[in-house]
């Protein structure tokens, strides 16, 4: 027991020490990231793109120092945590050494490896759903009532993180009602747990109700946008892709939990990943959507991998085994390092991606439909100092006078939460925009005359609020050619006319409506 304990802390430090490690100095936070960091600076107890604990960590960041080690210590952290309850996990299910580090490699080497160099809702959500698991397990274990108020609590945690985990939460509701746990509904203290849950994330939940769910529009504005058009087939064959180095480890935990004896007394594991799958696929859910479900199953298969290397009689053809299985696992993982994490500069990893024969292939095909050097997630990854440097030095060389009237506007929330997460270095006023929560915090008008805009390019002549502006210069643009924002113009908009306020007052209320913030 303490020697697999000390492999799960050693694999859990190495989880810790890869976002610090590994991502090349070059670049810089994801355009996520930025509006994520931004969302730090408003603190509240919700968000048009997501529930309020993964702020308050950036806020506590920004406490911490402004830069990179800060926000990435927590994808280290919650990446740490989670391999230890994958490890106790298997020690919950007497797995002995073996099995402990075939499940912390399965983690370590599939798609988490990627998920934990980026500060995003995601690895909060890959947590809480371990965590529950974890505490759905002892509670079988133990019937104890006490792992009910415990899974409460992860459930409240959960929702204040990602609103995902409801897939999750109704899965475990219906499995219940599978298996002969469904006579703990008969008992107070199930009724008690789930409300627990509910008190929890109640700051939330009211914060939605009190804006007119937001949520609700966003989701529905996803689904119309993305979600409608993603196949269920591609679903089902990326459940495999997104776990491709060790897919065969969680396919072992689900057979255990259906067709094993002993892995039927946890038969409700098995049905919860049925239903999240099922439930996704219903709704036409993203891919990494149900990535969260994996680790708890890459723990149970790690053990019946155990368990079937135990009814081997030959000690070498065990050995042989153990180490082939090993070997599939970082081989593979490693082959597929470079669209984990970009370990080299941008260059250097567009030739490689050339030499690995990857040129004219989907991974880096970006949204436009057209092939690109980088995958479009690492080009959201550069540009963005070169965009507020050019930004700032646009900005400083204008007159006092047109200064002290002057707005920046970033179009979308990546440009501007670079521009306010970087400005304070440059001596930029904040950045306002209309993208994302920026809606919340955009003002009721823009009452200055001149407005310096970053954009791919300008407005039309016959727009609402622009063409109150009656003079445009382009004063920059971003040249870094690995970067997604490629080509982002800096304009200074001037000479405001008198009808400017009125029309942007018109424009920004209708915006706050199509959020329901009014």
């Amino acid at each position: 027991m303490q020697q697999s304990k000390k492999i799960i802390y050693f694999f859990a430090l190495v989880k810790c020490l890869i976002p610090f490690l590994l991502i090349y100095p070059a670049f810089e936070f994801h355009r996520d990231e930025y509006l994520y960091l931004a969302d730090a600076a408003h603190l509240s107890w919700g968000y048009i793109e997501m529930p309020p604990l993964l702020a308050l960590m950036g806020a506590i960041s920004k406490w911490m120092g402004h830069g990179f080690y800060p926000v990435y210590f927590w994808d280290g952290l919650l990446g740490g945590l989670t391999v230890i309850v994958v490890g106790n996990i298997v020690l919950q299910f007497k797995g002995s050494i073996t099995a402990v580090y075939i499940a912390c490699i399965s983690f370590l080497f599939s798609v988490f490896l990627r998920m934990h160099i980026l500060f995003q809702p995601n690895i909060l959500d890959v947590f809480f759903w371990t965590l529950s698991a974890y505490i759905i397990i002892l509670w079988i274990d133990t019937n104890h009532k006490k792992y009910l108020y415990f899974l409460g609590i992860s459930f409240g945690l959960g929702i204040l993180s990602k609103y995902t985990i409801a897939f999750f939460i109704a899965a475990f509701l219906i499995g219940v009602l599978l298996t002969v746990k469904r006579k703990w509904l008969l008992n107070i203290h199930f009724y008690m747990a789930m409300l627990l849950a509910l008190v929890i994330a109640s700051p939330n939940l009211y914060w939605q109700y009190s804006h007119h769910l937001p949520v609700l529009h966003h989701m529905q504005l996803l689904k119309d946008r993305q979600l409608q058009y993603l196949s269920r087939v591609q679903f089902m064959k990326d459940q495999l892709t997104i776990t491709l180095p060790c897919f065969f480890i969680w396919i072992l935990g689900v057979l255990f939990l259906f067709f094993s004896k002993e892995g039927r007394k946890h038969i409700l594991i098995g049905w919860i990943y049925v239903f999240v799958i099922l439930l996704l696929l219903w709704q036409h859910g993203k891919n990494y959507y149900a990535a969260s479900i994996y680790p708890v199953l890459m723990a149970v298969g790690a053990v019946y991998f155990e368990r079937l290397l135990q009814q081997i009689k030959s000690a070498g053809v065990k050995r042989t085994l153990q180490l082939g299985v090993t070997l599939i696992i970082i081989g593979l993982g490693s082959f597929f390092l470079p669209l984990m994490i970009p370990f080299k500069s941008a260059p250097d990893m567009a030739k490689l991606f050339i030499g690995m024969h990857l040129g004219n292939s989907a991974i880096l095909t970006w949204e436009d439909g057209k092939v690109h050097p980088l995958p479009q997630d690492y080009a959201d990854m550069q540009g963005w100092r070169e965009m507020t440097e050019k930004t700032a030095k646009a900005y400083h060389s204008l007159p006092d006078s047109i200064r002290k009237d002057l707005v920046i506007f970033g179009n979308n929330y990546g440009e501007a939460g670079a521009l306010n997460f970087f400005g304070k270095q440059y001596q930029l006023p904040e950045v306002i925009g209309d993208d994302a929560s920026f809606a919340f915090w955009i003002p009721d008008s823009l009452s200055k005359k001149h407005l310096l805009l970053v954009d791919f390019k300008p407005r039309k002549k016959n727009d609402f609020v622009f063409s109150h502006f009656h003079s445009l210069e382009i004063l920059d643009s971003v040249t870094n050619p690995y970067a997604r924002e490629n080509g982002v113009k800096i304009m200074l908009y001037g000479k405001g006319d008198d009808s400017l306020t009125i029309a942007s007052k018109i424009a920004i209320k209708e915006l706050k409506q199509q959020y329901n913030l009014h």
